[in-house]
């Protein structure tokens, strides 16, 4: 009973923070079994990293303490790292709270092992260890996390890119976190309460920022979206640059090639309509039910883009929008 008491001190708290972060999502952004994926990725990070150091402790001659401050912090960030960078490489990833999510419920993996080790491998019963560990240690593995997820989709935003040396920056400033986190400055206590104070600090102020991003960009985009479906749908796109520029395009592809071109373009608008609109009914607390004919607009699509070929997209790309944004939307309603 004593060591179930011990690991739920040392676990509660990150969980029960990660539960609020997920009701704030208003837009309803990560899913719960999204969420659950990424515990599952933090809990394999750890198995990771406990073979890893033990290995690395060994060759590297330093004393524990050495290696806790200054090379166990570069291998578990970096591990850690490992999952959020698949999810934004395959474009999972829409908004910055997304990533704050999904880095916080790897970090909560990551503790739930590593407390699960230590309660094994350390003797000590004094409760006040395994509260610094809960409210601290496995605190400070979700915040820096979720640091490297904030940091690297907010540079992702800015330069249009998913290219890894935008992942650098918000790496390292997880390792110097850590690294000045196990340094103990000051007593464990007044770090606990220090990360106890910045982290919802940091985290609220990401909510509210990317919470004002999601209206912003539901309300333009929905208001293009519609311009654009009313255009393809009525008799004036002759008249409109999108009909102009398609007219341009019958020199250089077949006709049929170009009727598929305005197809595409139509589906695709309407599949970001519908991923808009899912959003909004999300954010006003409704779950909407799933449209029956998505996924034979989704197989639609992909059969246009095979007809009109890698060329033939690449000529109708400026009209299809396809950053990381957009792309994550339409795997909302997938």
């Amino acid at each position: 009973m004593t060591d179930v008491l011990r690991i739920l001190i040392g676990v509660v708290p990150v969980f029960a923070f990660l539960s609020v972060l997920v009701f704030l999502d208003s837009y309803k952004l990560v899913s719960k079994q999204a969420v659950g994926t990424s515990i599952l990725g933090g809990a394999a990070a750890a198995a990771l990293c406990l073979y890893v150091n033990a290995s690395l402790l060994d060759l590297s001659g330093l004393n524990s303490t050495s290696y806790s401050r200054y090379i166990a912090p570069l291998v578990e960030e970096t591990v850690k790292a490992l999952y959020l960078v698949v999810l934004l490489k395959r474009r999972r990833i829409g908004f910055t709270v997304d990533a704050a999510i999904h880095g916080f419920a790897v970090g909560a993996g990551f503790a739930l092992i590593e407390n699960l080790y230590y309660l094994f491998h350390i003797e000590d019963s004094n409760y006040l260890v395994w509260i610094i560990r809960g409210f601290g240690t496995a605190a400070m593995h979700s915040t820096t996390v979720a640091l490297v997820g904030i940091i690297s989709k907010s540079l992702m935003d800015r330069y249009l890119s998913e290219r890894l040396h935008l992942i650098v920056p918000g790496l390292t400033a997880a390792i110097v976190v850590h690294s000045a986190f196990n340094h103990f400055v000051v007593s464990p206590v007044i770090t606990t309460l220090g990360l106890l104070v910045i982290l919802p600090l940091l985290l609220l102020w990401v909510f509210d920022r990317s919470e004002r991003a999601t209206r912003d960009w539901l309300g333009l985009g929905f208001d293009a979206d519609q311009e654009l479906l009313d255009i393809l749908t009525s008799g004036r796109i002759a008249d409109s640059k999108i009909g102009r520029y398609l007219e341009t395009l019958r020199s250089r592809f077949p006709g049929e090639v170009v009727v598929d071109m305005f197809c595409l373009l139509r589906i695709h608008t309407e599949l970001s309509l519908r991923a808009k609109g899912v959003l909004m009914l999300q954010q006003a607390g409704i779950k909407p039910p799933r449209d029956p004919e998505t996924d034979e607009k989704f197989a639609e699509m992909r059969f246009l883009e095979k007809s009109i070929g890698p060329t033939g997209k690449l000529a109708i790309l400026p009209f299809l929008y396809t950053n990381s944004r957009e792309i994550w939307q339409l795997q909302k309603i997938r």
